[in-house]
């Protein structure tokens, strides 16, 4: 009588990776290679529109920067759109073209061309006022690449769902397959660190070492990754690496209390020129920051006071500074510098670099573009080891 084999819990963690891998798989690759598209995002544009993002306007040192509401005007003329500009970046280096942007939000989209109603740029030289370039971001290709990556190009506020639950089940995936990859004894150590394919033809046996070795070297950096981009879809993973880096805190700085107390008469045509002029007094070694121009917009939402961003670094967000304002009268009311920020407030801050990799500049970009590829590979491999078997075990009855 053929005894049963005893089913132990390294039994389980295989199957519950099995049919979690092949019922999330698809949707796993999907946003594995478009992170992988995405990861130049930056480099790509840059110098597609290179010659927009600088003006060359000559001798500027003797020169003067239009008001910010003319600029507004010259560009609603050429545009004749029929929403308000909503911020404009402004970079600290003049050689650098503003950068002006309509930008309203229907939440009740269902999906990214419905939920996004304008996302247009508008490049302008500055000291003319000459539009150098308009472009609709939410048709470009990489606009398009990271609604995919995100939310499937579904309505942000559930879309995002649709891709962080599988993220999730990637995460269990990740660890589950390194519980299953560890070695038994020394023997089987060695096979599972390199490939040894000296005398192996079987293209099955290849497969499942690109699979497990593959697997075991990205999974550290793949598990980065996925909990960096879980940041968007759920909130606990939000409150979670907060407490974790902040030493336990479990309530974020709120500054809501600082407020504009002017009255809105004290406003003009220059109140956000004095603003910009204070920020580049401040900072005049920083990037670029963002002026709102403080109009309503369609998804009605409120600001409690009037902050401006501040990006130190050109290749990476995860240096800012955050300044309080009073809107009416452009008087500075609070400053929350980069280095004044606690451990869980620099994490929060550096969450978006660490996930498409830009925090270790150029370098962390293509790691984070070769481990996504691992990443859309793994449910390729994964499916074919399975399929494998199940031919193998058609031919054995």
């Amino acid at each position: 009588m053929q005894k049963t084999k005893k089913r132990g819990l390294k039994h389980w963690i295989g199957k519950l990776h099995l049919w979690l891998g092949l019922s999330t798989g698809i949707i796993v690759f999907i946003i594995s290679i478009t992170g992988a598209i995405y990861a130049f995002q930056e480099e790509i544009t840059n110098s597609i529109r290179k010659d927009v993002i600088f003006h060359k306007e000559q001798n500027i040192e003797s020169k003067t920067i239009l008001p910010l509401k003319e600029l507004e005007q010259k560009i609603n003329v050429v545009t004749k759109e029929r929403f308000p500009i909503h911020w404009v970046t402004i970079p600290v280096d003049k050689s650098r073209s503003y950068v002006f942007y309509y930008y309203e939000h229907n939440p009740k989209g269902w999906n990214v061309f419905e939920e996004y109603v304008i996302y247009k740029s508008v490049y302008v030289n500055p000291f003319t006022g000459e539009i150098l370039g308009i472009y609709d971001e939410t048709r470009s290709f990489f606009n398009i690449i990271k609604s995919i990556h995100y939310s499937f190009m579904l309505n942000t506020n559930w879309g995002v769902y649709v891709c962080g639950i599988p993220t999730l089940i990637f995460v269990f995936m990740l660890i589950s397959g390194i519980v299953l990859w560890w070695p038994k004894n020394k023997n089987a150590r060695k096979q599972r660190f390199w490939f040894n394919w000296k005398n192996v033809k079987k293209w099955k046996r290849k497969n499942y070492d690109l699979h497990n070795i593959l697997g075991f070297y990205a999974s550290t950096f793949a598990l980065i990754i996925a909990i960096t981009g879980l940041y968007y879809s759920f909130f606990f993973v939000q409150a979670l690496i907060y407490f974790t880096f902040s030493g336990g805190s479990t309530s974020y700085p709120d500054f809501s209390h600082i407020t504009t107390k002017a009255p809105i008469k004290m406003r003009n045509e220059h109140t956000l020129d004095k603003i910009g002029k204070k920020v580049e007094e401040l900072y005049p070694d920083a990037f670029a920051y963002s002026l709102d121009f403080g109009y309503e917009h369609i998804d009605d939402h409120e600001h409690p006071n009037y902050s401006v961003f501040v990006k130190q670094l050109s290749y990476s967000y995860h240096i800012n500074h955050s300044l309080i304002f009073d809107e009416n009268s452009g008087e500075l009311l609070h400053i929350h510098d980069h280095k004044d920020k606690n451990l869980g407030e620099k994490a929060i801050a550096a969450n978006y670099d660490t996930h498409v990799g830009a925090i270790l500049g150029l370098p962390g970009k293509i790691l984070a573009f070769i481990i996504s590829l691992i990443c859309a590979s793994l449910p390729i491999t994964g499916f074919l080891i399975w399929w494998g078997r199940q031919k193998k075990q058609k031919h054995t009855h």
